[in-house]
């Protein structure tokens, strides 16, 4: 009887890792890589070539995040399994990935000792989220999730402009601008604007 083997196609714009999944995919002998991009845009095409069984997902790309490519990928595709590999812990990170149909979402440090088994787990039907970031999710209230304009607001303020600047950049009057961070702060349970930063950037709200 022939091995049935699952196929992979490997997604993420840093060429050395998918070198190294391709190694590690190629130790298995139940899996297969079938094919590999660079860009969300290129994910979508090659998901149409390869059809793949499993997708590695990056989630910070070039020319279309990762989350925007699962959507896309998953629209055409609804039974396509994909899984989240990153850097970032974040927990609304990991919320945006799974509302947009990810099965997993795994850190990138862990992908030598857990990535084939996550794959065969996903290939199963199971969904898999590192244990700290199952944690954080479950701790977090995402009905209180900050809207689009508060989260360019505070991108703004993490790239260092005042009040007036981004009021002028938003075209909006500052008194505006003052009552988006005051809900910013309010939402994240910070302090001040700094704070909110800091948090936003952990919790992967914003990226720099």
């Amino acid at each position: 009887m022939d091995l049935i083997r699952i196929r992979v196609l490997v997604v993420d714009d840093h060429p050395v890792l998918r070198e190294g999944i391709a190694v590690l995919v190629s130790q298995q002998l139940d899996l297969l890589m079938v094919g590999e991009a660079s860009t969300g845009r290129e994910a979508l095409e090659q998901f149409r070539v390869t059809q793949p069984d499993i997708t590695l997902m990056d989630i910070k790309m070039p020319d279309m995040s990762g989350i925007d490519a699962i959507i896309a990928i998953r629209q055409e595709y609804p039974d396509a399994r994909i899984i989240v590999l990153t850097t970032y812990e974040g927990d609304v990170l990991a919320w945006r990935a799974l509302k947009a149909g990810a099965h997993a979402y795994m850190l990138k440090g862990n992908v030598r000792k857990d990535l084939a088994d996550t794959i065969r787990a996903v290939h199963h039907g199971a969904l898999r989220i590192e244990p700290a970031i199952a944690m954080q999710l479950n701790s977090q209230q995402h009905d209180a999730a900050l809207t689009a304009r508060e989260i360019e607001v505070l991108s703004l303020i993490a790239a260092g402009n005042s009040n007036r600047s981004i009021a002028t950049w938003l075209e909006i009057n500052e008194g505006t601008v003052k009552t988006h961070v005051k809900n910013i702060l309010a939402k994240l349970g910070t302090n001040d604007r700094t704070h909110a930063v800091t948090v936003a950037l952990r919790r992967g709200i914003i990226q720099l």
